[in-house]
């Protein structure tokens, strides 16, 4: 599990770190701001995209061998961002670093899944994005110390040095038989769990979710500046208040799930909701602010865990299903970030966004509700579908060997 984690701390410093590096990189490779900008754009559409290529290009494949290829990967592609003669080169390594972001999240929970009893499924997952959660706490000041000291590409080497320690682990750590025997899931079989109405509703409700809340997070430092009266130099440890709302949801939305997981997922999405609106109302008030953006973060990340055990679960336990909710989620942030534009551009202020996310989020609440009529109308546990437990841990056997 540890090893796991480590992978996701790793993947996470990628995504996150380059928002501190942005003035470096555009200095150093000669590119303009907007141009830079790419490097961040272009990583979260490859792995919106890629999370489901590359799962469905896997998927006849045992996962553990799987997931040492993506960190391999994600290895490559920081060697690529470090050693980059160019803006050319330095884009190439992002995509490839992206390719394994989302497949990784979703072989990698299901894998997870198989190491503990099922009732601690939630948990499991929740422990494996606590290296993402963490990384998204010291993404930014990590890149931005370690840059300003020794310069962007320092940072690359360090993110580079993680993931060859990260690859040790997975390779030595994780048993084989967590990692499925390969061949049970093939690429057909996979997309034929799509059809599935909790596995759309499921997904559906996760791409709201983060839609919202990061729709609100993209312009989250005008908010303390413009609105709130912050200077630009408190931004940084209100991300990390942030940051650290995010750790806690992620570990307290593992605990509720396992205990009861529609229940876990309906009030985690009705209090960012809830959040967001007071946010927006309260945004004006420095303490206020402060509270209500580390619930910001509680709220939005309990819904992590929840989300991929029951979209797994509904969908049979293939990874496809797993990485597609990773995919969700970026689609989210993209649409949610556009609309959160959209209001600022049409001058209703640096606090329109939380009132957007708010607005988005409740339409979330509405969907998860409807997936959860849906289940008790027709019987039996939240989106659990045929063959689960076989495919995730062989119907609870696979999954006590881990103990």
């Amino acid at each position: 599990m540890l090893a796991l984690a480590l992978g996701g701390f790793g993947i996470g410093l990628t995504e996150f770190v380059i928002a501190g590096l942005l003035p470096q990189v555009s200095r150093g490779l000669h590119v303009s701001t907007a141009a830079a900008g790419w490097l961040i754009s272009g990583y979260a559409l490859t792995v919106a995209v890629g999370a489901i290529a590359v799962t469905a290009a896997t998927a006849s494949l045992p996962q553990k061998p799987v997931l040492v290829g993506l960190v391999a990967l994600f290895v490559v592609g920081n060697l690529l961002s470090a050693l980059a003669p160019g803006y050319g080169v330095m884009l190439l390594g992002r995509i490839v670093a992206a390719l394994c972001h989302g497949s990784f999240f979703g072989i990698g929970s299901l894998v997870a899944r198989r190491l503990v009893p099922p009732e601690r499924a939630s948990r499991a997952v929740s422990l494996m994005f606590t290296g993402l959660t963490v990384a998204n706490v010291l993404g930014v000041p990590f890149g931005a110390l370690v840059g300003e000291r020794w310069g962007w590409r320092a940072t690359f080497w360090a993110i580079t040095a993680i993931g060859a320690v990260a690859l040790i682990a997975i390779a030595a750590l994780i048993p084989a038989w967590a990692g499925g025997r390969g061949g049970r899931a093939d690429l057909r079989t996979q997309v034929r769990a799509f059809r599935s109405t909790q596995v759309w509703l499921t997904l559906t409700a996760t791409a709201l979710g983060y839609g919202g809340m990061f729709g609100a997070f993209s312009y989250l430092a005008y908010t303390f500046t413009r609105v709130a009266g912050f200077s630009p130099t408190d931004v940084a440890w209100l991300l990390v208040v942030y940051g650290t709302g995010l750790v806690v949801g992620n570990i307290a939305g593992g605990r509720g799930a396992d205990h009861n997981r529609d229940v876990t997922l309906l009030v985690s999405l009705a209090g960012l909701a809830t959040t967001l609106t007071l946010f927006g109302v309260l945004a004006s008030s420095r303490p206020a602010s402060v509270i209500l953006v580390f619930l910001l973060g509680v709220f939005g990340f309990a819904t992590v865990p929840g989300m991929i055990t029951r979209v797994t679960d509904a969908a049979g336990g293939v990874p496809l299903a797993a990485s597609a909710n990773v995919s969700a989620s970026n689609v989210g942030n993209a649409v949610g970030a556009w609309a959160g534009g959209l209001v600022i551009s049409a001058g209703f202020g640096y606090a329109a966004p939380l009132f957007v996310g708010a607005g988005i989020v409740g339409v979330g609440v509405g969907v998860m509700g409807v997936a959860v009529w849906g289940v008790r109308v027709g019987g039996g546990e939240s989106g659990v579908g045929a063959g689960a437990g076989e495919a995730v841990g062989g119907g609870g056997v696979v999954g006590r060997r881990g103990l």
